[in-house]
Parts: structure tokens; C-alpha cells; sequence
């Protein structure tokens, strides 16, 4: 038998970017001593995604059926996934740490439990941990199945054995897989993980939810191949208020991709935030100068958000453009715009622009009551 030989690689821990030998900096996200030599794999023979032999079949021939879905228990969560949880589909969850992605795939299994079979398997935190938050948020965990288990292999044969119909990996980060020579969470790892747990979702139509974490750019750590992977990948973030937390999608192939959940994070957990607006407004009673209220739409709902501006005499020799929550080049460029057109002369003022909220936006139309 020929002998296989092992290969060697340079990958970065943060971002998964490749490199044919090592180096001390990242060109690709900047970090310093984060690439690692790591063992490639040899690859392994699979069968097909589906997990069995694929057959020629003619697209007309293929029978069309709207998917079943049901609730994940929170209107923000459902409108962020284009209605509720799709059987057999693979969410990744990322965000800061902190931002509450375990809370909320808590709270989601807590209410998914009354009517399904749920499967919590958790890789980071012990389940003490958990029970303690869960009780700690006045959860109901009479009917939560928990699993503390970072083996892929052990994994899918607990979720064999009880047969889930919600499985949430928490994280993938720390899953590891069987004859791969690669630390958890390497790209290795990360990729083959997902892999095998992916195909097991669509083979057996299971909603598989993975939490990912992510890197000092805020981008999910790992290989970029898992964002291919997966069906929606999901953003939780933190903003500069720190009672509220942001959900949107940058993939989804069961529905929309602009579509935003707003949540404030509370003693008892992560709450819908039901009219948004209310925390873009000064709620003032009193009109006040250089304010205005404009319509921005996020997804098929309309947001009212305040923008504040003050134009005063510069101070210096160079005039200032400061805009707290909007994109700066975009304000110079509506400024030359009313000094071309709009006979407004601002080269000698200092110009402040402020967006009243917990959003940054940066959208075409957001000037248009300037005009």
C-alpha cells in the first residue's frame, strides 16, 4: 500500500485565510501571530450531499412544494428567517460575545419544547451553566433535552437515538470530527464538522442551528466555506446603547435578506421590541430647529428615525464634517450638492449631522428632506 503523505498548511485562527508558508501578519485581516501551521487531511471518500447516489432528473419533473415552517416563539426571530424555522434547513447564528446568541436559541428551545422535540448541545458551557441561566430567566425546561458533547460522531448518535426535530450546536467552533489531525476549531475541523452535520439535516430534515463567533472585524471566524454551507447565516449584534441588540441576515435562501429583529436585552432575557421607532425619536413635545423625522424602510417595515443637524461658522481654518451614525462621505457629497444647486454656500462652515437611534444607516433616499 502506498504510503499517504501528510501536507502541511499556514492557516489564520481568526479568519481562516491560507497562506503557502508562514508569516508573522495577516494581510488578510490585520492580526498579528495568529497563523498556524495546521495538517491537511487527506481527502476522504464521500458520497453525495444528499448522502446517497444522485440520479439525472429533469427540472420539470421535480415536484414543487411550499415549505412547512413554524415559529421560532418570537415574531422579530421569524420575520429575520422569512417566516419561522424551514424542516432540514442549517442556520448560523454569529455575533459578539455577549450579544446574546445563547440566550435567544434558549429561549427558542424553551418555546419549541412545547410542541417538538428539541436537542441543546452545548460544547463551551456545562449544563449547569445553562440551567442556571435558564432558571435565572424563568424559563419552562421540563421538555429541553441537553447534551454536553463537542464529538460530532457522539452527537448525531444522541440525536439518532432521540430524534429531534431542532438541533442547536453551541458553538462549532469546539465540534470536532474523528480521524481529522487538527485542533478543534481550525479550519479542518470547522469545515468537516459542519460538513457532517449539515448532510444529517438534510437527509433526516432536522433544523440545525449553529452559533459561530467571530473575529475582530466582526466577520465569522472559520472558513469562508461554511458561509457556502449553510442555508441563512445570521448577525446578533450589540450597539452603542447596550439595552438593545440587532438581528439581521446577510443569507438566506428561504427568504429576505433586508429584514431586520430589534431586541432589548432585559433581566428576563432578549424582548421583541414591537415599534422600533419608538427608540429612534427624541419623544420631545416641542419642535426643535434642525430636526426632521424621515421614513426609512427595513424590509416590509417602515422605520421613523429623527436626523439632527447644526451648521455653524468654522472655528478653524479647515471646516468640520462630523456625522454620528451616518456615513460621512455621503454627507460631503449632499453638502456639494446644495452648494451646486441649492445656492448654499458651506465651504466656511462646520457642519454636525446626528442619527437619533441605535442603527447606521447609510441609504440613498435618507436626504431627501433636505432637498
Amino acid at each position: 500500500m502506498a504510503k499517504v503523505k501528510v501536507k502541511t498548511g499556514y492557516v489564520c485562527s481568526d479568519c481562516g485565510a491560507v497562506y503557502p508558508k508562514w508569516q508573522g501578519h495577516c494581510t488578510a485581516c490585520g492580526v498579528w501571530n495568529t497563523v498556524q501551521e495546521v495538517r491537511i487531511a487527506p481527502p476522504s471518500r464521500r458520497e453525495g450531499f444528499a448522502g446517497a447516489v444522485s440520479a439525472v432528473t429533469l427540472l420539470g419533473e421535480v415536484a414543487c412544494s411550499e415549505e412547512a415552517r413554524f415559529s421560532s416563539g418570537s415574531e422579530e426571530f421569524d420575520r429575520v428567517l422569512g417566516g419561522g424555522f424551514v424542516p432540514g434547513s442549517v442556520i448560523l447564528i454569529g455575533g459578539d460575545p455577549g450579544a446574546g446568541k445563547s440566550t435567544i436559541l434558549l429561549q427558542t428551545m424553551c418555546h419549541a419544547a412545547r410542541s417538538r422535540e428539541v436537542l441543546y448541545v452545548s460544547g463551551e458551557e456545562s449544563l449547569q451553566q445553562i440551567a442556571g441561566r435558564a432558571r435565572r430567566l424563568q424559563l419552562p425546561v421540563d421538555r429541553v433535552k441537553m447534551l454536553a458533547e463537542s464529538s460530532v460522531e457522539r452527537v448525531l448518535e444522541a440525536a439518532g437515538a432521540e430524534r429531534p426535530e431542532v438541533i442547536v450546536i453551541d458553538s462549532i467552533q469546539v465540534m470536532h470530527v474523528a480521524g481529522v489531525e487538527a485542533a478543534p476549531g481550525g479550519v479542518s475541523q470547522v469545515r468537516e464538522s459542519a460538513a457532517t452535520l449539515t448532510c444529517y439535516a438534510k437527509t433526516s430534515g432536522v433544523v440545525l442551528i449553529l452559533v459561530g463567533h467571530v473575529t475582530k472585524d466582526q466577520s465569522l471566524a472559520g472558513p469562508m466555506t461554511l458561509s457556502h454551507m449553510v442555508d441563512t447565516q445570521v448577525m446578533l449584534s450589540s450597539t452603542e446603547d447596550a439595552r438593545y441588540r440587532l438581528m439581521r441576515t446577510t443569507k438566506n435562501r428561504f427568504g429576505p435578506v433586508n429584514e431586520l429583529g430589534v431586541f432589548a436585552m432585559t433581566e428576563r432575557g432578549l424582548r421583541e421590541v414591537k415599534n422600533p421607532s419608538a427608540i429612534f425619536l427624541s419623544r420631545t413635545d416641542t419642535a426643535a430647529p434642525g430636526s426632521l423625522i424621515s421614513v426609512l424602510w427595513e424590509g416590509t417595515r417602515p422605520l421613523l428615525v429623527e436626523i439632527q443637524s447644526l451648521v455653524v461658522a468654522a472655528q478653524y481654518g479647515s471646516p468640520r464634517r462630523l456625522g454620528i451614525g451616518l456615513d460621512q462621505n455621503r454627507i460631503a457629497m449632499i453638502l456639494a450638492v446644495l452648494t451646486k444647486h441649492g445656492g448654499l454656500v458651506l465651504s466656511d462652515q462646520d457642519v454636525f449631522v446626528n442619527f437619533l437611534g441605535v442603527l447606521t444607516f447609510c441609504k440613498p433616499g435618507l436626504f431627501s428632506s433636505f432637498y
